[in-house]
């Protein structure tokens, strides 16, 4: 057989004389063919039509026929034409986005364009059955307060966004502005719950290590635990309008009740602050951190021989102390009791040595510490720069020195507390920044800017791990190990932003990550 192209078959002539007749005859040729390939064998009588052999054959013939198939690209990466300008200005004008001045946060987490008829429907018609689950006046948000700084106004807009989460069968929760502005929420909530949590466990558990705290909040929040509280709250009505909670699997159930779980959160953050995300977790949820189920595994506890501050010896706090507490006027941090659970008293044995004479001011110098601060008597001025200079010690102090003598005396707790108080600030930022984001987006933007290597990594930048103090059997093996003392690096700063929120506040958090430490890679390097 010739090779498959356009192939002829060769003509050999006889060595016999032909006698050819001597009129001419005309052939006319009609046609070429190619050589193209057999056809596939008949299959014999006895074979049943259904036998394997001959399907395999078949499938085999036809797999050469079949030309393959183009792949199209997905609809969300076909270019669509920019607006024109001035559709663009009245789309940002008309945003509820840009309606609050004085409320940054809480004007990008509204809606990116006004709410249609369809969302005003699903409002009326459900929005006083999640209220009164909750335990908010059944009355309009935009009768509370005066004017349109008041927060809680604009309650009614996000409790709605909170309950739409992804549902393909209902257009409302496709558009563009319900879908964007309950990812956003959600995206908040998250690190609204993990703060809040951060914060009760250590002022209630002021002589325990952080990973009984962790193991504490995952029994208490983790995904597989949500549907039981929303179920709790009788919300699960709203969050599954058509299905039974109980009869739903696990993959069903559970990514729509994380969803509003968090955004809810976000919400009440954004309008009532963390008091009433307290109240509502442990009153309308009826969450109990004593619960038999909540408890941490069992582990072999290093004896705490120091004491604790006085406000910590007496009883264990409940949720309601934390929530309704107020620091003095003339308190001397921004957190006090926080940071008392923080700082344990017995730091001030190491006031006076050689690291707080030689490194302290060097450490103070590079994070612009101490800030002025407008205090009415000298001495509190005086009382905060010491506590504060004891307070970067200990951020310092690495668990290899003290931990197993005194377990308080390592930068573990302001570690926690600080990992908390960094995701927030910067989801604040991602969330002010870009109005237009959806949730997911700025999870995945937020998750790099925050990787464990780069945290460590600015703060090496600045030089600041030489300060570290290791034990002296570990010292050489974490300063010229990376893998070491990458993630010491990482602790020790989020030890920092920790303090930094205990004394100073949030402020101060925003000023360290954005301007000292230059998360987002924004300002100008030395050259």
């Amino acid at each position: 057989m010739a090779p498959a192209a356009m192939a002829f078959q060769a003509l050999t002539f006889s060595p016999l004389p032909l006698h050819l007749p001597t009129g001419r005859r005309r052939v006319r040729v009609l046609a070429v063919t190619a050589d193209q390939p057999p056809p596939p064998p008949q299959s014999s009588p006895s074979e049943p039509a259904n036998s394997p052999s001959r399907l395999l054959r078949e499938l085999a013939e036809r797999k050469k026929a079949v030309s393959p198939k183009k792949k199209h690209p997905p609809r969300r990466f076909i270019l669509k034409p920019p607006l024109d300008d001035e559709r663009l200005t009245q789309r940002f004008l008309n945003s509820p986005q840009l309606s609050l001045k004085s409320l940054p946060l809480l004007s990008s987490c509204l809606p990116s364009s006004p709410l249609s008829a369809a969302d005003r429907t699903w409002m009326d018609e459900y929005l006083l059955e999640a209220k009164q689950a909750l335990g908010y006046p059944l009355a309009p948000s935009e009768t509370l307060g005066e004017g349109d700084d008041c927060p809680a106004r604009h309650f009614d807009v996000l409790l709605y966004l909170v309950f739409q989460h992804l549902d393909p069968s209902c257009e409302r929760t496709r558009t563009r502005h319900v879908r964007n502005g309950h990812s956003r929420l959600w995206f908040l909530g998250q690190f609204v719950l993990e703060l809040a949590f951060s914060e009760f466990f250590l002022q209630r558990y002021p002589r325990e290590s952080p990973g009984p705290m962790r193991e504490r909040v995952f029994a208490l929040i983790g995904k597989r635990m949500l549907p039981r509280w929303i179920k709790a709250a009788s919300l699960h009505n709203l969050v599954f309008p058509y299905d039974d909670l109980d009869r739903m699997i696990r993959k069903d159930r559970e990514p729509p009740t994380k969803a509003v779980f968090w955004a809810l959160f976000g919400a009440i953050y954004l309008c009532f602050g963390m008091p009433e995300v307290y109240r509502v977790l442990f009153e309308a949820f009826g969450m109990d951190p004593e619960e038999e189920s909540c408890q941490p595994k069992l582990r072999r506890q290093l004896e705490d021989v120091d004491y604790v501050s006085v406000e910590f010896e007496k009883r264990q706090l409940t949720w309601q102390d934390v929530a309704a507490y107020r620091p003095p006027e003339d308190a001397l941090f921004a957190h006090p009791r926080l940071f008392r659970a923080c700082v344990p008293p017995g730091m001030h044995r190491f006031r006076g040595n050689i690291w707080d004479f030689d490194n302290r001011p060097k450490v103070m110098n590079i994070l612009g510490y101490p800030l002025p601060m407008n205090d009415k008597i000298p001495e509190i001025t005086e009382a905060r720069n010491i506590e504060l200079g004891l307070g970067l010690q200990l951020c310092f102090m690495h668990p290899s020195k003290y931990k197993f003598e005194h377990p308080r005396f390592c930068f573990e707790r302001l570690e926690y507390v600080g990992q908390k108080i960094q995701d927030l600030v910067l989801a604040e930022r991602l969330l002010m920044k870009h109005l237009d984001a959806p949730g997911r987006w700025l999870a995945e933007k937020h998750r790099r800017l925050l990787m464990n290597k780069y945290c460590g990594r600015y703060l090496r930048d600045k030089h600041l791990h030489h300060y570290i103090i290791y034990g002296e059997t570990v010292q050489d093996r974490f300063e010229h190990n990376r893998r070491l003392r990458n993630p010491s690096t990482t602790a020790v700063q989020q030890a920092i932003h920790g303090l930094s929120y205990c004394v100073y506040g949030k402020p101060d958090v925003r000023r360290l990550m954005f301007e000292v430490f230059d998360f987002e890679q924004v300002q100008p390097k030395a050259v």
